[in-house]
């Protein structure tokens, strides 16, 4: 008997020590997660130019569809595109 408490006792000592340490692991990672969604200084968040890029997007895919028709020429083609892109 006293060989089975030893071991009980064993496992029990074991089962707490590794909750523990879980625990704490799961709350240092909550902590460092919390301070990642801070802005910190200097730090810019990014712009989202998510409509203007998209106009451009259909501005270009219409050019190049009266290019494929032949209402435009390659010449006239890159002249526009290069002015939309701003180059």
């Amino acid at each position: 008997m006293p060989g089975l408490l030893r071991g009980v006792a064993r496992t029990a000592v074991i089962s707490g020590t590794a909750t523990a340490v879980s625990n704490r692991v799961s709350r240092r990672q909550a902590e460092r997660w919390s301070n990642e969604d801070k802005v910190q200084p200097g730090y810019m968040e990014p712009v989202q130019s998510t409509p203007q890029v998209d106009t451009m997007t259909v501005q270009l895919q219409q050019l190049a569809q009266l290019k494929d028709q032949g209402i435009l020429t390659q010449e006239e083609f890159d002249a526009k595109k290069r002015q939309l892109l701003g180059i």
